[in-house]
């Protein structure tokens, strides 16, 4: 079965799997029943993924599994809609469109996992962990040291507890945001400008060869 294959009688004279997506702006009934099919393709992206990702949510059923993927492909939906212009035709559109599904379903199971847990933000890195081997501890000892001055340094206080948040405390990216009240793209570019903080800081220090450094990508 094909996507065209669950567009209702009568749009599927006008469109293919290629270009189906073209009457998703129209407002006649034809644009109508390409935002229904583009509804049902994100929602089989979005249940599979939910699905795939369930071992994350202990004790949640399949009713509230199918909800969160109606809720995500909800989400995917009004992205695709927004970011229309962007479609090269690089790829099928199909495919392009599954992506979305995919990364809103990650993002619903990720806000639900942590729906009931408290994001610790903190402007220091925790006490060292004293079970590993004293001949461990001293091995790292003097990069671990490097690390927390760089930290402690070379980063400013909103940029530590993001980058403790995040690295440290594992909160997924989404979840901080939206906590924070401010955006993935904000939280990316301060992730962004600490790193880079933090490498000049090791390089100083002698911790990072900056020939090597020049190498990233």
């Amino acid at each position: 079965m094909t996507i065209v294959d669950n567009i209702p009688a009568g749009l599927g004279d006008v469109v293919s799997d290629d270009d189906w997506y073209r009457h998703l702006g129209d407002p006649d009934p034809a644009g109508s029943a390409a935002q229904r099919t583009l509804h049902d393709l994100l929602l089989r992206a979005t249940r599979t993924q939910v699905w795939r990702l369930r071992n994350r949510l202990p004790g949640v059923g399949a009713t509230d599994l199918e909800d969160l993927a109606q809720q995500a492909a909800d989400d995917a939906l009004l992205s695709v809609m927004r970011k229309l212009d962007t479609f090269e035709g690089r790829s099928r559109f199909s495919t392009w469109v599954y992506k979305f599904g995919v990364l809103h379903a990650g993002v619903a199971v990720r806000r639900q996992a942590w729906r009931h847990r408290e994001v610790m933000l903190s402007d220091s890195l925790p006490m060292a962990d004293h079970d590993h081997s004293p001949s461990a501890v001293a091995e790292g000892g003097d990069l671990v040291r490097a690390v927390r001055r760089a930290l402690e340094s070379a980063l400013t206080p909103h940029q530590r507890t993001i980058m403790l948040a995040l690295l440290v405390e594992q909160v997924p990216i989404d979840v901080l945001a939206e906590r924070l009240g401010t955006t993935r793209n904000t939280l990316y570019k301060t992730v962004h400008d600490a790193r880079q903080r933090l490498r000049r800081a090791l390089i100083v220090s002698g911790h990072l060869d900056p020939q090597l450094d020049r190498r990233r990508p």
